[in-house]
């Protein structure tokens, strides 16, 4: 049997139709994933406590979804939030109290830990901690400031971010402190 040959123009008209083909899928696709972009937007982690209230102070998460969808499903812990922005300024974040454990998590608007500590690592078991840019640390360490003597420093790579503070409730006898502890918590900007 003999072979029968494709001409060049034939193979050629194939290609393009191919080539033609992917970039009308590519288009479409690019299409359909800008439309459905605002539907998942907001749905992140620091848009939801931005939907809380308003910034630079702690709320406390209930253990049902609020209207953010944000909820406390740790039956032990106790959790509050804090929207906060360096950019006018750095943001202190301080809480003092007699709980059996309690930890802070600072993250950026992008959702990534940029620190976190508890109160094994905390100076005299308390939270007192500093989030600056890297210009606003220079400038708190050319001048200090005898109340920030004993806070923790931290470099903030964005100026927004959301602060989680938690604190343990193993029985029903610290639910009381645990919740005072939360709310006695300042996630307040520095006036300088």
């Amino acid at each position: 049997m003999a072979k029968q040959r494709i001409s060049p123009f034939r193979l050629l008209r194939t290609g393009l139709f191919v080539i033609g083909l992917g970039l009308i899928g590519a288009l479409l696709l690019h299409i359909v994933i800008i439309l459905a972009l605002p539907r998942f937007t907001g749905g992140d982690a620091y848009s939801r406590v931005l939907g809380l209230y308003e910034m630079d102070s702690f709320f406390p998460l209930a253990a049902e979804p609020g209207p953010t969808g944000l909820a406390n499903d740790d039956p032990y812990l106790r959790v509050a939030v804090c929207g906060f922005s360096v950019m006018g300024g750095p943001v202190r974040f301080t809480a003092a109290g007699s709980v059996p454990f309690w930890s802070l998590a600072l993250y950026d608007a992008d959702s990534n830990e940029v620190f976190s500590m508890n109160n094994a690592t905390a100076v005299n078991g308390q939270v007192d901690v500093v989030a600056a840019t890297p210009l606003q640390l220079v400038d708190l360490r050319k001048r200090p400031v005898e109340t920030l003597s004993q806070s923790i420093m931290v470099e903030m790579p964005e100026e927004e971010g959301y602060a989680v503070l938690r604190a343990l409730a193993p029985t029903n006898s610290f639910e009381e402190a645990a919740r005072s502890f939360l709310q006695g918590a300042g996630c307040e900007p520095i006036g300088r």
